[in-house]
């Protein structure tokens, strides 16, 4: 079966743009083709710095003839009404047209329109132009002369070349002719532009990315990525380094050359005095480079880069790229010139220290100290946090006593986590992080060591921000839990009250992440904190209305529930054992831990059942009208002993149960309930629920309403599959 080829050539493309613009036009070819009632065996796309390119295996030669059928008019309907049906199915008479007869219609015309497939070549040369036209670029520009014309060619870069063949491997394919705004087809690609500028003709994919690396184009990026990953570890090895790697770096180079060629620079050691993730950053965003550490230093060694750095040429320089290392170095050594500029200033006293006195006083803030300067210069400016929610400086004040709040909850020191809370933000005021904003929390820490800072303040300023995503760290220590927990809860409590919550898919104030935040830190440190009464007594704040309290509530249980369901929790334990009133979290948690482990022993399994039949019978009988309500039973009604056991097991496990929720000891109340298991089943093997006494019936649905009662102490067990 033929194949199909498609290459376009252009200017650079930015590489965050490459990856997905391969997908989109894998997609985009794929799903025309299938349209145009074609069928293909596999696709794949490829990009570089300068290219696109599709190669689609096993395209069908032409599309299926179909015969469709379009009902008419009766044969006894108005003449205009059968000339118009007649018109729209393309036929010049009646006689062209077949009739039908139906028992209840009678007869009536229909037509049998024949569409007779059509060679692939022609419906790929009417596809691909419209693909290129309309391509989904983020942005895209328009170039040349046509580019005066409406409606000229947009293209992310000026489009260069289209390459486009069609054929089978047995065969020479053919050329796919098509023309846009002057731009036509062919079986023509040129190689690197420097190296190998030459015309390269091509018949199909294995001679096309041959022929490109003979002309010094790696087409596949993962390939590319492999080598400069491979040659940049066997160049740090080679002069006793190790590689810091960087997954999201090497994606973005590999989208930056068609030839990798990995080089080594450097610069002067003195540089080292700046903290590492300085220097890092400064590379990385400057030059795309990548960092090296001294192998004889440990991974977990603060400060261990090396003065070496690798980067990734697009070209083989005749002098083995020395000119290309050394001019990379001075650049490197012109903004690591700055970047120490900046550490400097950051650890030196501001020129405007008298007016922060007001801004110190307030925050108990020590103006000898230069991180506790800029937390005094970040309140004086007042700058905003959200126009609704005041400035930094408030909210720093809010978190300061919520901090100091939930320290006191947890077990942590209170006046380290007041100190964290203070200076938490400082470095929002400093030169680095305002260079490099990723670095917030990391300089505050480091700044906060200069300066003599207790270890865990220290700790909480950096941890404060986290988890910022699924696999990121959550804090530990106890001050840093205070911290963040007030951090992010503050931010909650915040937006709720303006009613800035997310909608569908818009959080813009990752609303969604701080609440999993929350639920991380809390589990994964095993705090009991009800989170009702910890946002109700947050200190020198206005209660929140208790309807959007519970509306926040509500959002962490959607979180909760979204965050189990990830660790493959069942979603029916889930709906079981969280109920509007929950409000620890980790008890919900450890109820479900609890409960699925119990429903594996038969002891489970069988309660289950037990449980769902009475409530299943219960459930009948209420909409019947029926009275049902533990308060209800009767001991001196029972006519069984099996009715006496039952009574008495029911309330001494829904007590023992009730207790050991209470100290939460989930495995003793799931001991408890266990015991219910055999006084139900004698129960229903003796006892027949209908009786015909109404009294007697009454009395024995109450009986089977206290099973209920009994286990909701942990769930509710009619929410559980099986």
């Amino acid at each position: 079966m033929p194949d199909l080829l498609l290459e376009l050539r252009s200017e650079e493309i930015p590489a965050r743009m490459q990856r997905k613009a391969a997908g989109d036009l894998q997609k985009l070819v794929t799903d025309g083709l299938v349209d145009a009632g074609l069928t293909y065996e596999a696709a794949r796309a490829y990009w570089t710095p300068r290219r696109l390119a599709l190669d689609v295996r096993g395209v069908t030669a032409r599309s299926a003839d179909l015969s469709e059928e379009r009902k008419g008019p009766r044969t006894d309907a108005p003449q205009k009404a059968i000339d118009g049906f007649l018109r729209g199915a393309g036929l010049a008479s009646a006689d062209q047209a077949e009739i039908r007869t139906d028992p209840k219609k009678g007869a009536f015309y229909v037509a049998v329109i024949a569409k007779p497939g059509r060679p692939a070549e022609d419906l790929i040369a009417e596809l691909i132009p419209e693909v290129i036209r309309g391509f989904p670029w983020p942005k895209s520009m328009r170039w040349g002369p046509a580019s005066a014309r409406p409606g000229s060619l947009r293209w992310v870069r000026p489009l260069q070349s289209i390459l486009c063949t069609f054929g089978p491997e047995t065969e020479d394919p053919q050329v796919i002719d098509f023309e846009i705004d002057g731009l036509r087809s062919s079986n023509i690609t040129y190689g690197h532009r420097f190296m190998a500028p030459e015309p390269i003709t091509v018949k199909r994919f294995d001679d096309y990315i041959a022929g490109l690396e003979k002309a010094r184009v790696v087409l596949d990026a993962d390939r590319r990525k492999d080598i400069i990953r491979t040659d940049a570890m066997n160049l740090a090895f080679a002069n006793g380094l190790e590689l810091v790697e960087d997954e999201g770096l090497l994606e973005e180079v590999a989208g930056l050359v068609e030839w990798p060629v990995v080089l080594m620079g450097e610069f002067e050691e003195a540089f080292l005095h700046i903290p590492a993730e300085v220097i890092r950053l400064t590379i990385r965003a400057n030059q795309k480079c990548f960092v090296c550490r001294n192998r004889s230093v440990g991974d977990g060694e603060k400060d261990s880069l090396s003065n070496r750095f690798v980067l990734v040429a697009n070209v083989e320089a005749t002098d083995g790229g020395t000119q290309i290392a050394a001019g990379n170095g001075r650049v490197v050594r012109a903004r690591l010139s700055d970047a120490l500029y900046f550490w400097k200033t950051d650890q030196a006293d501001l020129p405007d220290l008298e007016l922060l006195a007001a801004s110190a006083q307030k925050l108990a803030l020590d103006l000898s100290k230069p991180l506790d300067q800029r937390m005094a210069r970040l309140d004086n400016l007042a700058v905003t946090f959200h126009a609704k929610l005041g400035t930094q400086g408030e909210r720093v004040q809010r978190i300061r006593d919520f901090a100091g709040f939930i320290a006191r909850q947890i077990g942590a020191d209170p006046d380290l986590a007041i100190r964290a809370a203070v200076l938490a933000k400082a470095d929002l005021a400093t030169e680095v992080v305002g260079e490099f904003p990723e670095l917030q929390g990391l300089m505050g820490r480091r700044y906060a060591d200069l300066q003599g800072e207790p270890a865990p303040v220290a700790e909480a300023i950096e941890m404060h921000y986290r988890p910022q995503g699924p696999n990121d760290s959550v804090p530990g220590d106890p001050v840093s839990v205070a911290v963040a927990l007030a951090d992010k809860l503050d931010t909650l409590i915040g937006f709720w009250t303006i009613d800035e919550k997310p909608t569908g898919s818009k959080d813009p104030y990752a609303l969604r992440r701080a609440a999993l935040g929350v639920i991380r830190i809390v589990l994964e440190n095993s705090i009991e904190l009800p989170l009702r009464g910890l946002i109700s007594e947050r200190p020198g704040q206005p209660a929140m209305e208790p309807a959007v309290l519970e509306d926040l509530i509500a959002f962490f249980h959607d979180r909760l529930t979204v965050y189990l369901r990830d660790k493959d929790a069942r979603h029916d334990l889930i709906d079981s054992v969280l109920t509007d009133q929950s409000d620890d979290l980790l008890t919900v948690v450890q109820k479900v831990e609890a409960l699925a482990a119990f429903l594996e022993t038969d002891d489970g399994k069988n309660l289950l059942a037990g449980t769902k039949r009475a409530a299943n019978i219960v459930s009948a009988e209420r909409k019947r009208g029926a009275e049902i309500s533990t308060g209800l039973v009767d001991p001196s009604r029972f006519e069984s002993d099996q009715e006496t056991v039952l009574f008495d097991a029911a309330a001494e496990a829904g007590a023992v149960a009730s207790a050991a929720i209470v100290r939460s000891d989930f495995t003793a109340a799931m001991h408890a309930l266990a015991g219910l298991r055999q006084p139900i089943d004698a129960f229903f093997d003796t006892v027949h629920v209908n009786a015909e006494d109404p009294d007697l019936r009454s009395n024995r649905l109450a009986l089977l309403e206290s099973i209920r009662e009994a286990t909701g102490a942990v769930a509710d067990f009619s929410k559980i599959a099986g």
